[in-house]
């Protein structure tokens, strides 16, 4: 096997020696082979990472692997040519660094407390709570517990429109109990561990990269599935998927180029010629970026009781990906 790429790292423990490890990417006859080896006292521990035939899969799990080891405390012995490039300094770094220092010091009363309130929220104006406010948001409110609107607005999150909108109703809640430190936040970076810090980050990392890696994956199955001349039904059942997430994984391959029009046909093949022709217009009239204004469109605003939505939303899709290939006022006969 040739070696195209060898780095060493190091992990310090206290006073001890530092445990070290190598990691490498080599290639045989196409064959791509990455692994982790590492050095203890007595033995040479070697796991391979990945072997295949794909350069790109097998930077997904690269960098997820690689991560987690950097979260684990392991550090390269060269800085910069091992991972990508540090977050740099400024207002970004220290979003980060409160994010960090609130999971260190929760307040979980005070986060009950405004969770409850995004219930409400989210019941009264139907929407997901997610929308109203992250947990990592309500997360930094409940630890440095704002007192003003300006204060507020110094939270990574909470921008112009989201403290109009809530701001007053969040600020009843944070007046109570007593706040030790004051605003700006900037003593925050003088509080935290940097090494702690720092595998922190990769940790977060490793979250992110593990999501890439697993949906690089199922875009890989789904190829499989397409060059097979499968259906949305098989699929699912291959990714584990359901139908929505499943149709919107096509819409992202559409994006990226792939054929998908035998596909779109067969599973369209049962929606009436006048309907998609109706849905075609509404495009062209609306724009695509919003399904329910063409679902109101072409099946009324107010829908019968026994309606399918979620059929109606998948079809929506499907052709949807078909005008965004084909463009406005070229549709071809399905």
């Amino acid at each position: 096997m040739r070696i195209i790429f060898l780095n060493s790292m190091e992990k310090k423990s206290g006073e001890q020696m530092p445990s070290g490890a190598q990691v490498w990417i080599g290639e045989d006859e196409g064959v791509w082979r990455m692994g982790w080896n590492e050095l203890t006292a007595d033995e040479e521990d070697e796991t391979v990472w990945y072997e295949g035939e794909s350069w790109s899969e097998l930077l997904h799990v690269y960098r997820h692997r690689l991560a987690v080891k950097l979260g684990e405390g392991f550090r390269p012995v060269i800085d910069g040519i091992f991972h990508e490039r540090e977050e740099g300094k400024g207002k970004a770094a220290l979003a980060q660094k409160l994010v960090f220092y609130s999971e260190l010091n929760p307040n979980e009363a005070l986060f009950t407390e405004l969770s409850a309130w995004r219930r409400r929220r989210a019941a009264a104006e139907r929407k997901a709570p997610y929308l109203i406010a992250s947990n990592r948001l309500l997360r930094l409110i409940s630890v440095f517990q704002p007192r003003t609107r300006d204060e507020l607005l110094q939270l990574p999150g909470v921008g112009e429109s989201k403290s109009a909108e809530y701001g007053d109703e969040l600020l009843e809640l944070t007046q109570q109990g007593e706040r030790s430190f004051i605003f700006p936040l900037n003593w925050v970076e003088g509080t935290l561990v940097e090494e702690d810090f720092r595998s922190w980050l990769y940790k977060q990392k490793e979250v992110k990269y593990r999501v890439e890696m697993e949906k690089f994956g199922l875009r890989r199955v789904m190829l499989e599935a397409i060059a097979e001349g499968s259906d949305v039904e098989e699929m699912c059942r291959r990714t584990g998927l359901d139908r929505r997430e499943t149709v919107e994984l096509l819409e992202d391959l559409e994006k990226e180029g792939y054929e998908l029009e035998p596909l779109l046909l067969a599973e369209l093949k049962e929606v009436p010629e006048a309907e998609q022709t109706a849905i075609w217009q509404a495009y062209e009239e609306l724009g695509d970026t919003f399904l329910k204004p063409v679902l109101q469109r072409v099946y009324g605003a107010e829908l019968p009781a026994e309606s399918n939505v979620e059929k109606m939303y998948e079809q929506l899709r499907l052709i949807r990906i078909r005008y965004r290939r084909q463009g406005p006022g070229v549709r071809s006969a399905g």
